[in-house]
């Protein structure tokens, strides 16, 4: 049996327990997978290297991957936009059974190897994209064929699997093993396997951006103000790396049309919109060296 699939053999009892002990099972397990996600960062770095210039030159992001590993892909794909204003049309993600399996099991759908391969080819790939394909078992049919499909055009190709000597690991360029082993519930890999390939998503894509001159320090200056909460978001953030008062950070933000980036420049370099537009586009999009700060 796949150790994703092996009954545990530490709660052979779990459904005897106090509902107390019940809970410390599942919180236990899950900070398992933080553990093994950190282990892998040697990987995960190796990955974000590779990916970061194909981004950099136009690629997108592209996952694919069915149930559970499908929409954790659908997941990080969609919160690229409002976080670090990152074009929806170079997040895309795949997932077995279409929009609808979303929010619907499509059995069987995972295990169509040629229709892995034709959602990606839909999508057009180049080699400057990248495809991220996840499956805890790592042997996912749907997946595999959207990494033949994405090899096949040239594109990086990143299998992320929670068995070790998966398929998918080892026919992605760069494979990432993330051996969780059981389950507290023998089988439901959208326990700990999950909250393993959360944490990965989360650190491949954030470092990505951050490689793209997305954040600047710490903080997440290329934020989409979409609502009330972010557009005070952006006001903080602006006042934080600037240390100019509120309602300064409001009046630069307004003209450089709600971009904290621009925002910034603006006020550190005391120029106006185009002015930081210029100092941005010259030095690549960092805001460090549009300040003149260089690279610490």
């Amino acid at each position: 049996m796949l150790k994703t699939e092996t009954p545990s053999g530490r709660h052979p009892d779990l459904d005897q327990y106090a509902t107390p002990e019940l809970v410390r099972a599942f919180t236990e397990d899950q900070v398992l997978a933080a553990g093994v996600v950190h282990a892998a960062a040697d990987q995960i770095a190796r990955a974000v290297d590779a990916a970061a210039p194909r981004i950099a030159a136009g690629g997108r992001l592209i996952y694919a991957g069915a149930g559970t590993s499908g929409r954790l892909g659908v997941l990080d794909s969609v919160e690229l936009f409002p976080t670090f204003s990152w074009p929806k049309e170079r997040a895309l993600a795949l997932i077995a059974g279409g929009q609808g399996a979303m929010y619907e099991a499509v059995e069987g759908a995972e295990d169509d190897l040629p229709q892995g391969e034709a959602d990606l080819r839909a999508l057009a790939p180049t080699a400057n994209d990248v495809c991220i394909a996840l499956a805890a078992s790592g042997s996912t049919p749907y997946a595999l064929g959207a990494i033949a499909a994405a090899r096949r055009a040239g594109a990086l190709t990143i299998g992320i699997a929670n068995n070790p000597g998966s398929p998918i690991a080892a026919q992605a360029e760069i494979g990432l093993t993330l051996d969780t082993g059981s389950e507290v519930i023998s089988g439901s890999t959208r326990l700990k396997a999950g909250t393993a390939q959360k944490i990965v998503l989360n650190t491949l894509s954030s470092a990505i951006m951050v490689r793209l001159h997305k954040v600047h320090g710490n903080l997440m200056v290329d934020l989409m103000p979409t609502n009330a909460k972010l557009h005070r978001r952006a006001v903080a953030l602006t006042v934080l790396a600037t240390q100019a008062d509120e309602a300064t950070a409001r009046r630069i933000l307004e003209a450089c049309g709600h971009s904290v980036k621009l925002a910034i420049v603006a006020i550190r370099r005391g120029t106006d919109a185009a002015g930081a537009r210029a100092a941005l586009a010259a030095a690549g999009g960092s805001v460090r060296r549009a300040i003149g700060e260089g690279k610490k």
